[in-house]
């Protein structure tokens, strides 16, 4: 059995046995949990190795543009020669790019001869227009002279080396085929110009194949798994300015208005979350259908600059916002049911709050001090996202390997080479995915810190209030938030390590396991090998483990960490027992009360999202260097940076409700079901007629 708490906190008798009070918490507490404390730094010192790491190796600028036949990657002005503004990779050899869509074709498109230009090159109306190589040897023109020329020098070839065009082997490529600006990459339109064609016959061109095979191969590769992923990291560097916008400022403000309204206008403040949320929630539905062009003429185009209206083609991005906006659906339908379900308990989630508002109301720091950890997550985030950033494009240029035909004419040479004329690709060594992983877990984890480093101070300060017999005392500590903050950096960052940890590993572990069962689910259905029904039933098993220890471990053991200084794993088995002992008595605090607060949070999260889809909807973010190829990432990303500030700043009242409820009980536990320091508004919100505590519990 725990000793009495009347012993750590409280108004203590000194030792000459007078009740002189040594303060509201106990001072004579030790560092806890130290071992963890220990090994979070280390983790830090790891995560500034692995972010450096990143910046060395990385280059956000191939999450978006493509490699050149010279491994050097489009609008790099340091390559040789300077590819500046020259942003847009094209494939000059058409012969090359069918043959690398057709099937079972050891012809791959990375090894088709691909040069960087400003535009993708248009057909001529009476002649053939020619797309040449970087000029170099004998061709003695500057880039500029080049571009200006529309990458046209067919005129200043040799005899030697129009025949060498002629048979599709360069310096100059023949404009068969019209093409549009995707993504940064020229696709081919499996619509040959029949002009075109007809001079190039006349020239005594070689055959150009046809086909649909033509733009199969371009699309294929604009459409990986891999190509998509890295479309979606880009789009977070690009849409930097709407994070700040709707992922930082805007929930600031959001929550910071909440809590004035919680704190002078507790009565409505429910009845308005549950009505706002709803509206939020349809209003973001509506905005997903919108982009996936199932309401209205707004859908996500891959294509940039101008489309021919003739021409139709999709990627993988609206496909998944399709699939966003039937789960948005869901979520609508959900919501609606369940506002209609909590109708009849506003009223007791009022009197909930009014606690809370009584609790801020006395505690006037508690108002301000989020914006201290708000502060600090924000730094945290802008190193963080841009070490992913560098992170995800790291890997390193190399060479293909390739036994197909790839000779080309070398203008130094002024001959036709098949010496090293494979393509280059930006190889990634598995090193790389666990450095990503790592850093991946690293943002979950200092997230669940920070946030748990605000609780317990919170808790520490909302402590004081309670034991002072809930009011204005001489016993509170002077600026009792800023001396909660003392205790819990000289003696508890550990125990909050630890329990930041511990939550975090089984919340990933949850998730990396959850695909793994589905899997096993859909290949197993009934599985009759004992290694599947070993491995199905071990993922299931593990699953109901996790998500039972992800329940017992809450925000609870960092409220008694705060009042008692105990550790992490003691102060979550006093806290268990002291809910479970009193289950009845709180049980509408933690089931109304937690999910209007839940509600207000989404409420905030979801404004960060709206707002988030009205910016990328603007000209900046639809077309030129910064069109994002979908606003998926970007509003998912504002959504879970909206959630974490409002997480923050309501954390003051749900943490101020949850922490003189666990006072209430050991209090009324110490002084045999009596509370002696409760404040009269939690009394009269705690003991209302049995009746309505059992309807509540049905």
């Amino acid at each position: 059995m725990r000793g009495s708490l009347g012993a750590v906190i409280g108004r203590c008798p000194s030792s000459d046995g007078s009740n002189q009070g040594d303060g509201i918490i106990r001072k004579n507490r030790k560092c806890r949990d130290l071992v963890f404390l220990v090994f979070f730094i280390a983790f830090w010192v790891a995560m500034i190795v692995n972010s450096s790491f990143g910046f060395n190796q990385g280059n956000p600028l191939r999450l978006t543009y493509g490699l050149d036949y010279k491994g050097n990657l489009c609008g790099d002005k340091h390559a040789i020669p300077s590819l500046r503004q020259l942003e847009i990779r094209y494939w000059v050899n058409p012969n090359q790019v069918y043959e690398s869509g057709l099937k079972n074709s050891l012809f791959q498109l990375a090894d088709a001869r691909s040069i960087c230009l400003l535009d993708c090159p248009n057909l001529a109306e009476d002649s053939l227009n020619w797309v040449c190589d970087y000029p170099d040897g004998d061709i003695h023109l500057s880039m500029d002279e080049w571009i200006d020329r529309s990458y046209d020098y067919f005129e200043f070839l040799t005899p030697e080396m129009r025949n060498s065009s002629l048979q599709l082997l360069g310096p100059c490529y023949p404009v068969i085929y019209p093409s549009l600006n995707v993504f940064w990459s020229c696709q081919f339109i499996p619509r040959a110009s029949n002009m075109s064609l007809k001079h190039w016959q006349q020239m005594g061109g070689v055959n150009i194949n046809g086909g649909l095979a033509i733009d199969k191969s371009i699309h294929q590769t604009i459409n990986s798994r891999s190509a998509v992923l890295k479309r979606y990291v880009a789009d977070v560097g690009k849409s930097w300015p709407v994070l700040i916008v709707c992922g930082g400022m805007l929930p600031l403000f959001l929550s910071v208005i909440w809590l004035l309204l919680i704190r002078h206008f507790v009565a409505a403040m429910p009845w308005i979350t549950v009505i706002l949320f709803n509206i939020l929630v349809i209003s973001v539905m509506i905005l997903f259908y919108s982009k996936a062009g199932w309401i209205g003429n707004d859908a996500v185009t891959p294509v940039i600059g101008e489309q021919d209206l003739y021409i139709h083609i999709f990627g993988r991005e609206l496909s998944h916002l399709r699939a966003a906006a039937v789960f948005m659906t869901g979520v609508t339908v959900v919501a609606i049911l369940a506002s209609i379900a909590i109708v009849r308990r506003i009223l007791m989630a009022t009197s909930v709050l009014k606690v809370a508002a009584k609790v801020i109301g006395e505690v006037q720091a508690l108002m301000i001090f989020p914006v201290i950890p708000y502060v600090m997550l924000a730094i945290f985030y802008m190193f963080w996202f841009s070490a992913a950033l560098h992170l995800f494009s790291s890997g390193e240029v190399r060479q293909n390997y390739c036994s197909s035909n790839c000779c080309s004419y070398d203008l130094k040479s002024n001959r036709v080479s098949c010496e090293n004329c494979c393509g280059y690709s930006v190889k990634y060594t598995p090193h790389i995915g666990v450095a990503i992983f790592f850093h991946l877990f690293g943002c979950y984890w200092a997230t669940h810190f920070f946030i748990a480093c605000s609780s317990t101070v919170i808790s520490g300060a909302v402590a004081s209030y309670y034991w002072a017999s809930g009011e204005s005392s001489p016993e509170i500590p002077f600026l009792p938030v800023f001396a909660s903050m003392k205790r819990l950096a000289r003696y508890s960052l550990g125990s909050v390590a630890v329990g930041s940890l511990v939550l975090s590993f089984t919340e990933s572990t949850r998730f990396i396991l959850e695909p793994i069962r589905h899997k096993l689910k859909v290949s197993y259905t009934a599985p009759d090998g004992w290694f599947g029904k070993v491995a199905y039933h071990s993922s299931k098993c593990s699953l109901k483990c996790i998500e039972w220890i992800i329940k017992s471990i809450n925000r609870n053991a960092y409220i008694m960490i705060a009042i008692m200084g105990k550790s992490f794993f003691k102060s979550s088995a006093i806290a268990t027992e002291l809910i479970m002992n009193n289950i009845l008595r709180i049980g509408k605090v933690n089931v109304i009360g937690d999910v209007v607060l839940s509600l207000g949070k989404l409420c905030v999260s979801l404004s960060s999202a709206l707002f988030a889809f009205l910016m990328l909807d603007t000209h900046k973010y639809a077309s030129a260097h910064n069109k994002v190829s979908s606003p998926l990432f970007p509003v998912l990303i504002c959504w879970g940076l909206g959630y974490v500030v409002a997480k923050l700043f309501f954390g003051v009242v749900e943490m101020s409700i949850d922490t003189i409820i666990l006072s209430f009980c050991q209090d009324s536990e110490e002084h045999q079901g009596t509370a002696q320091f409760a404040p009269p508004l939690l009394l009269e919100t705690l003991n209302d007629d049995q009746n309505e505590m059992q309807r509540l519990t049905q």
